[in-house]
C-alpha cells in the first residue's frame, strides 16, 4: 500500500462543502473584517486550499492576537501531553 500519513488523511468530510453550496466562495466571506482579541471558528474550506488550517484546528475556537492583509492569526488552546498549551 501507499502511505497514508498525509496532512490532509481523514478529511474527506470535514473540508467538504455543504449541499448546494459549491462553487465560488462569496465575497463577503473575504470582505469580513477582524479585530484584535475577537473569538472566531476554525473552519477550513476545501475550495481553497492556500492558507488551510491543519485539520486538527477544524472547528476549534480561538481569539484573534494578528491581523495582516492576506491572513489572521489565532490563538487556540491545543491539547499536548498531558497538558494545555496555546498554540499560535
Amino acid at each position: 500500500m501507499t502511505n497514508t500519513k498525509g496532512k490532509r488523511r481523514g478529511t474527506r468530510y470535514m473540508f467538504s462543502r455543504p449541499f448546494r453550496k459549491h462553487g465560488v466562495v462569496p465575497l463577503a466571506t473575504y470582505m469580513r473584517i477582524y479585530k484584535k482579541g475577537d473569538i472566531v471558528d476554525i473552519k477550513g474550506m476545501g475550495t481553497v486550499q492556500q492558507g488551510m488550517p491543519h485539520k486538527c484546528y477544524h472547528g476549534k475556537t480561538g481569539r484573534v492576537y494578528n491581523v495582516t492583509q492576506h491572513a489572521v492569526g489565532i490563538v487556540v488552546n491545543k491539547q499536548g501531553n498531558k497538558r494545555d498549551s496555546m498554540a499560535w
